[in-house]
């Protein structure tokens, strides 16, 4: 509205201007025209006036320039209001003259105002509408570019105008590549409008390219002839993408091997693809425009009716499993998920539904439950410790795992919480062994300590193999767990007795060679011809002493295998407790005396009666005693003493010597234990002796215990042993005689060892009896045969014929089925006394045997076949 003010407030001093200038130039002219024309350059300004300022402006020109000029041009000039019928006429001519004007003026200005408004109007709505918008003159030219075309061609309205549409507006083929024809040039040439163009693409002025459509018309004057061309094209990037998108989609669609369905809210299917054709054996035809039912079995409609109702509600069917018909009756598993469809507004308009046919997989899942079933029932029924794990740590055990454990579930030994139980100097070393394993893809393997339900610690041994996926991937190990505590305890027992047996046979070695030594020296002295009487006794004493260690040696280590191998028989009496006490106390009398220990014996005045053997319980107190007297210093204490307790008898062997260990008390009484190292010891012994006590007494149903404060503190040994009451007295066997026959007896000695035959048949002969000698078996039958003998003392191992093959010819003949056969051999092994019994023999000794001994077995044999001989 300013502008508007403005321009009328000018319009008036430029109409005073323009007149003024009309004015000027009619007095230049004035010398050639003179009175003549006096108002002809007034019509100019009044017409420029109209032009430029309007009506008011050009009606004040006219008056003013009449006026002046009527005062500078009419005669008389320098004059106003000269008024006659010619100046009148003039007046009115002048003033119709300029009425034509300022009307034509007007007219015109309307005209050209009516245009631009037009004008300005057409350029406002090209450069406000979305799409790009060229026009041209006839010749094809630019003239004029909207916004848009300048954004999508890259040239501004300046830079373009007058330029040839080709150089501005560059299309090719988006297929071909090929310059593409341009749809203006064809609408110029041919006066028609050119209908979109499809697939073309424009290049920019940088080089870009974009799809476009593009459509051009002629423009065209009043007259209908062609004045030009406007081009309207648009960018088609985004539309083309959603189409490309759209078409993948629908490619997708028709080619998966889902089954995809669309359908109403009502259940009626809109669209079917092929995936749906090969699941459910309906064509499209066949199943579009039908309710969904048709796949949906009788029993599963509610289903579906809940399905829908959730879609009307804008719900969405996550992932589910279920069961659909196919044509032909035929069920199928499917995986389903339906999610809503909108329209534009948004609003839900039906249902995409995605289906997959599961039934292989539902048939495979199937097997490999019931596999697992399968795995977990072995698993469970195992003895072993199974378990499954991977990096994360352990993901199963079976029910012996958790019962080992005495663990209600799973969830306590999940991921790496079972390591709680083993043992903490295993567990580090436990853990480190399995990661190594797994990072170098290797086989299982460790052995360690866990802890057992009631908490006691077993060793076990772990082994496990790798798992590995499909892929080549490391799962994690499957394996067994198993116990090896006993035979790891049982191994480190054998190894320690293997070391005993070691240290024993380097023992027994020396032991055997201790009291050969002075026999030899012995011997040495008796051959010697100035041998005093005196000097003779004592080498005859160290002599026996020295063989009875020998035989003691042997005697112990036969005493030993057999109780090892529960074949030493008990023979059982009532016996005296002090009698048998008396009896080691004897045995022991010479070391006690070359040691000069000091022994007290103290027993209850009262009798006590055992049921026992009373050699064999001889032997246990007798070893006891020898290792108090060997183990305690020259001039020690030794006590012996017995006192009742209830049932039982408690025997105690204390003596004031070396002591034993804390750690070393329940030892002792295993095999081979030594409590000082082999070369330290300086009493001897095969550490075979404590062992024999502890299984003696224990076949008497008694028990035996070590006791000691320590090295240096002496020893005590507690032997606990039933008695007999009145009630429950064994009967006293028959004693068997003791004292020889008197008569002299006709005896064989056989033996391959010439010395031992010829010195045993001279004891005998110095009894008074006769004898003769044999030195292998054949020889025996035919000494035998002529001397028949009432003894034939017979070795076993001899050449040519050995002993058990000698007494089975002697029982053949009639002479020798009375002779008394005794074996006298260094076999004594429960097998050689049974395979003895069987040839015939009627008694079996082993060597070296006590002289009055044999003497008591001939008296008791003699004796036992008179009673059986017919009178």
């Amino acid at each position: 509205m300013r502008r508007r003010r403005l321009s009328k407030v000018l319009a008036y001093p430029l109409a005073v201007a323009i007149t003024a200038a009309a004015v000027l130039l009619r007095w230049l002219i004035d010398p050639w025209l003179g009175e003549h024309l006096p108002l002809v350059t007034l019509f100019a300004a009044v017409a420029a006036t109209v032009w430029f300022g309007g009506p008011g402006p050009a009606v004040l020109s006219a008056v003013l320039g009449y006026l002046a000029c009527d005062y500078l041009f009419i005669e008389p000039r320098g004059i106003f209001g000269v008024f006659n019928a010619r100046s009148l006429v003039g007046i009115a001519a002048y003033l119709l003259t300029c009425a034509l004007v300022i009307g034509f003026g007007v007219a015109l200005r309307a005209a050209r105002a009516k245009a631009t408004q037009q004008r300005e109007l057409l350029q406002i709505t090209l450069a406000s509408i979305g799409d790009a918008v060229i026009t041209t003159d006839t010749q094809g030219r630019i003239a004029y570019l909207n916004a848009v075309a300048e954004s999508l061609t890259g040239w501004k309205q300046a830079e373009a105008a007058g330029r040839a549409l080709d150089d501005v507006f560059r299309i090719v083929n988006e297929h071909t590549r090929a310059p593409a024809e341009n749809p203006a040039t064809r609408a110029l040439h041919e006066g028609t409008i050119v209908g979109l163009a499809n697939h073309s693409t424009l290049i920019a002025r940088d080089g870009s390219e974009r799809p476009i459509d593009d459509s051009a018309a002629p423009i065209r004057d009043e007259e209908g002839r062609v004045v030009g061309c406007v081009l309207i094209f648009r960018d088609i990037s985004e539309r083309r993408g959603a189409e490309n998108a759209l078409q993948r989609l629908a490619n997708i669609v028709a080619a998966s091997d889902d089954a995809i369905i669309s359908k109403t809210l009502d259940g009626v299917i809109q669209s079917w693809n092929a995936g749906a054709e090969r699941l459910y054996g309906y064509s499209s035809a066949e199943a579009v425009g039908r309710s969904i039912n048709l796949i949906v079995p009788p029993e599963l409609h509610a289903e579906e009716r809940s399905i829908l109702e959730r879609l009307r509600n804008g719900g969405h069917i996550e992932h589910f499993e279920t069961i659909r018909v196919a044509k032909g009756g035929r069920r199928v598993n499917i995986s389903l998920t339906v999610s809503p469809l909108r329209d534009a507004a948004g609003q839900i308009i039906g249902a995409s539904k995605v289906a997959r046919d599961i039934t292989e997989r539902a048939r495979s899942e199937a097997q490999l439950r019931e596999s697992e079933a399968r795995f977990r029932t072995v698993a469970d029924s195992a003895p072993l410790l199974m378990w499954m794990n991977d990096a994360s740590g352990c993901v199963f055990v079976n029910r012996a795992y958790l019962e080992f454990l005495g663990l209600p579930s799973q969830t306590e030994v999940r991921g790496y919480h079972w390591t709680q139980y083993v043992h903490p100097d295993d567990r580090d070393a436990y853990v480190d062994a399995y990661q190594d394993s797994l990072r170098k893809r290797a086989p299982f393997a460790a052995i360690f300590r866990f802890r057992r339900y009631d908490g006691e610690y077993r060793w076990m041994q772990s082994v496990g193999v790798a798992r590995f996926s499909a892929a080549g991937e490391l799962l994690g190990y499957t394996g067994c767990t198993y116990d090896i505590h006993d035979a790891r305890m049982a191994s480190e027992a054998l190894r320690d007795q293997d070391r005993r047996k070691d240290e024993f046979l380097a023992t027994l070695a020396h032991e055997l060679r201790n009291p050969l030594a002075p026999l030899v020296n012995m011997l040495e002295i008796m051959k010697r011809a100035d041998v005093s009487p005196e000097l003779l006794a004592h080498v005859r004493s160290v002599m026996a002493r020295q063989l009875s260690s020998l035989v003691r040696l042997v005697d112990d280590l036969l005493d030993l295998s057999r109780i090892t191998r529960n074949q030493l028989e008990l023979r059982k009496e009532r016996v005296a407790l002090a009698g048998v006490i008396q009896h080691a106390v004897e045995a022991c009398g010479p070391q006690i005396e070359s040691l000069h220990h000091e022994l007290k014996v103290d027993l209850p005045s009262t009798p006590i009666h055992l049921h026992a053997d009373p050699v064999r319980l001889a032997q246990v107190f007798h070893n006891l005693l020898h290792n108090a007297c060997k183990y305690t210093p020259s001039k020690g204490l030794i006590s012996v003493s017995a006192e009742l307790h209830g049932p039982e008898v408690v025997v105690r062997i204390r003596d004031s010597g070396k002591g034993i260990p804390s750690d070393r008390l329940e030892e002792i009484f295993e095999m081979f234990a030594q409590v000082e190292p082999a070369l330290d010891r300086a009493h001897g012994g095969l550490g075979i002796g404590l062992t024999l006590v502890k299984r003696l007494v224990e076949l008497h149903e008694g028990a035996v215990q070590a006791f000691s404060e320590g090295p240096g503190q002496g020893s005590e040994f507690v032997v606990r042993l039933p008695v007999l009451d009145d009630v429950a007295e064994v009967q006293r066997a028959a004693e068997p005689a003791s004292a020889e026959r008197a008569t002299a007896r006709r005896i064989l000695v056989v033996d391959d060892n010439e010395d031992s035959a010829k010195s045993l048949a001279t004891l005998l002969a110095m009894n008074g009896n006769r004898t003769r000698v044999a030195f292998d078996g054949a020889a025996a039958l035919t000494a035998a045969e002529q001397f028949r003998p009432d003894v034939v003392l017979l070795d076993i191992g001899m050449p040519k014929m050995n002993g058990f093959d000698a007494a089975r010819r002697i029982r053949e003949q009639p002479w020798g089925r009375d002779v008394l056969l005794i074996a006298l051999t260094g076999w004594g092994q429960d097998r050689d006394r049974r395979r003895s019994q069987s040839a015939g023999f009627d008694a079996h000794l082993v060597k070296p045997v006590d002289h009055a001994a044999l003497m008591r077995v001939l008296a008791s044999l003699s004796t036992k076949r008179a009673a059986h001989s017919p009178n």
